[in-house]
């Protein structure tokens, strides 16, 4: 029988605690029945095994992401509002180790589940980018940039990769400046 209070989406939030506090590797199913002192076969009323959980996992922070990235841009626009975003992935990724690297399994579920997970975030980032003066196209490349960039940079941190004493915040924030002034000069490319 199944405890009472227990669901798919108090199973995923304490699965997210776990994975930040021990690492997505080192988390199972039995990991997380212990917690809620349940056998693991309990688990199976509300997930179907733990490559679900880590989809589940991937979809909520994902959710979580678009959320902290929508808040971020209220009230700004145009490159202030591409640099809000930049902060905003970074802190979620970084005070969320676990839960980022579900994240990072996202082309491993393609479903419509998964694509609407980031279809209004990634709505809003086309929106910010053509405000701007370049290509459609060159926007598609863009965004693949800034989520290349900010995906590994975080990762990086994440893994304590990073080995020289340069100071990690100053080189995002140099980095975050670089794509911005590198996005400014292709718009004064378009209108030559």
């Amino acid at each position: 029988m199944a405890r009472v209070g227990l669901d798919k989406n108090v199973i995923v939030e304490r699965a997210a605690g776990l994975a930040n506090e021990r690492g997505l590797d080192n988390i199972t199913l039995k990991i997380i029945a212990d917690e809620f002192g349940v056998q693991s076969p309990s688990l199976y009323n509300h997930i179907n095994s733990l490559d679900d959980l880590k989809k589940s996992l991937m979809l909520y922070g994902w959710k979580q992401v678009e959320t902290k990235l929508l808040l971020a841009v209220v009230g700004v626009s145009g490159y202030d509002a591409l640099r809000a975003m930049c902060y905003a992935f970074y802190e979620y990724a970084t005070d969320n180790p676990g839960v980022f690297n579900a994240m990072l399994w996202y082309n491993k579920f393609q479903d419509e589940e998964t694509h609407n997970a980031t279809k209004q975030l990634f709505g809003v980032l086309f929106k910010i980018m053509g405000t701007l003066n370049i290509p459609e196209e060159t926007i598609n490349h863009l965004i693949r940039t800034f989520r290349g960039f900010l995906e590994g940079y975080a990762l990086l941190v994440n893994n304590g990769a990073f080995g020289n004493p340069a100071s990690i915040k100053e080189s995002f924030d140099l980095s975050v400046e670089v794509l911005l002034a590198g996005i400014q000069n292709l718009e004064r490319e378009s209108k030559i």
